[in-house]
């Protein structure tokens, strides 16, 4: 899938890259995040060559566990500024630019994602990394999943995949249902090629092809991703011929069987409410156990560009999910034979309200099964105390008073928030769920919102 296409070059050096000449100004002030470049000190990029002669571009900043990005189709280090700006603070931050994209050299052979993969690999073994976390956007999915199907998954400890369909273009013997669940956007991967040429020269925030599929990113601007892309476009002019060589392979591509069967570590996978991917990355998330599901709605940017429309809450539900749980996932058991899956580890409800300390008095916790109608739609009320409910069965989707919205799966943990007005929407069929309430003596288990 294409990300926002922008961005160099610039003259690169063997080993540090000087990013500017001169300061960038950011045009927006958002709280939290860089008002001009040199805020942000501790930016390094540098490179390295590939196995078969490429050199590449690297961002990189913070200290601490590694975690790795690997941009979409068109990205590059640039766009990442605010997330990694973020993100800086707890981990080692690194943001590969693919070859042909970003600062990376631009060359006429390995414009496939199974090369890109390879040099992800050579990456990580160029910066000594045992074990990290990989997160990649869109057409960045598809290169960790290639390099999943290559090289196992030995060297991940957590994978963030954000908004990338299974297929983008169909096999013959798929039924329709398949097409949907995996995504599927174009009859031939030639379409994808011609569709991704218009979007180089977009109208109105969109591209598409006569008689053809079309593609919108239908999320509103803000001012961090105008931030971030006012910074790309100074920093990056891609070659629109260098960009369109790998779409070719990347639409041939079908990974349904490498989600099904071949990723056993802790999974995320984001997605928004007006991304028209959102029914295949419903379906990559039943097919991997105990994977955590993150759809953003439309007020929090919602859309193919959600990490960089809403940075900071994408780093908040970025961190909280690589911080939660032991490094023991669902199918990796522990040498007792015990199988250990933590479920859930937060210090935050659904929509970001930070949890302060449990109310006093004499402790009184009490745990429920709660079972909802079909298409019930709950009415408006709040909690007084932390309480988390796990979903046995069906769905829910959960609102607040400002308007944010999040929808919970079978398998996953709903944290609640407290204090704060909210309701369910139960969708076609009855939701069950295991709450429980911390809670002392007496204290009501939900009150209705005045």
């Amino acid at each position: 899938m294409p990300c926002s296409a922008v961005v160099t070059s610039k003259a690169e050096a063997d080993s540090e890259i000087t990013i500017l000449e001169k300061d960038f100004i950011f045009p927006n002030k958002v709280d939290g995040l860089p008002t001009k470049l040199s805020d942000f000190s501790d930016l390094q990029i540098k490179s390295f060559r590939t196995s078969d002669g490429v050199k590449l571009t690297y961002w990189q900043a913070g200290s601490g566990k590694p975690l790795v990005f690997v941009p979409g189709w068109s990205a590059n280090g640039a766009q990442y500024i605010n997330i990694m700006y973020l993100l800086r603070q707890h981990y080692h931050v690194v943001v590969l630019d693919l070859r042909n994209q970003g600062l990376s050299q631009r060359v006429n052979w390995g414009a496939r994602i199974a090369r890109l993969a390879t040099d992800l690999k050579e990456f990580g073994d160029h910066l000594g990394l045992q074990t990290a976390d990989y997160c990649g956007h869109s057409m960045g999915s598809s290169v960790l999943w290639s390099f999943i199907d290559m090289y196992g998954t030995k060297h991940i400890r957590k994978a963030v995949f954000v908004d990338q369909p299974i297929s983008i273009t169909a096999r013959p013997e798929w039924a329709e249902q398949e097409k949907r669940d995996y995504g599927v956007m174009v009859a031939n991967p030639a379409q994808l090629v011609e569709m991704m040429s218009q979007f180089l020269m977009p109208e109105s925030g969109s591209f598409h092809q006569a008689d053809g599929p079309r593609f919108s990113f239908a999320g509103q601007s803000t001012p961090a991703f105008e931030n971030s892309e006012g910074f790309a476009n100074e920093m990056v002019k891609n070659d629109p011929v260098d960009m369109l060589k790998v779409l070719y392979d990347h639409a041939a591509n079908d990974w349904h069987d490498v989600i099904a069967r071949k990723i056993d570590m802790p999974t995320a996978v984001f997605t928004g409410d007006l991304s028209p991917n959102l029914p295949s990355q419903l379906w990559e998330h039943a097919q991997i156990p105990g994977s955590k599901l993150y759809v953003y709605s439309k007020e929090d940017g919602g859309d193919h560009l959600l990490m960089f429309r809403n940075p900071v809450k994408f780093a908040h539900d970025l961190q909280s999910f690589l911080e939660s749980g032991e490094e023991v996932s669902a199918n990796r058991p522990s040498d007792s034979g015990i199988e250990v899956q933590e479920l859930l580890r937060t210090n935050a409800s659904w929509n970001a309200a930070a949890y302060g300390t449990y109310p006093e008095g004499m402790a009184e916790p009490v745990v429920a099964k709660i079972t909802i109608p079909a298409h019930q739609e709950l009415t408006w009320h709040s909690h007084p105390m932390p309480s988390f409910a796990y979903v046995l069965s069906g769905e829910i989707t959960v609102e607040d008073i400002k308007g944010n919205k999040k929808l919970f799966t079978a398998g996953e943990v709903m944290p609640e928030s407290v204090h704060t007005a909210h309701r369910g929407l139960v969708g076609d069929q009855a939701a069950t769920f295991i709450v429980f309430y911390a809670g002392t003596k007496g204290m009501p288990l939900s009150q209705p919102a005045k």
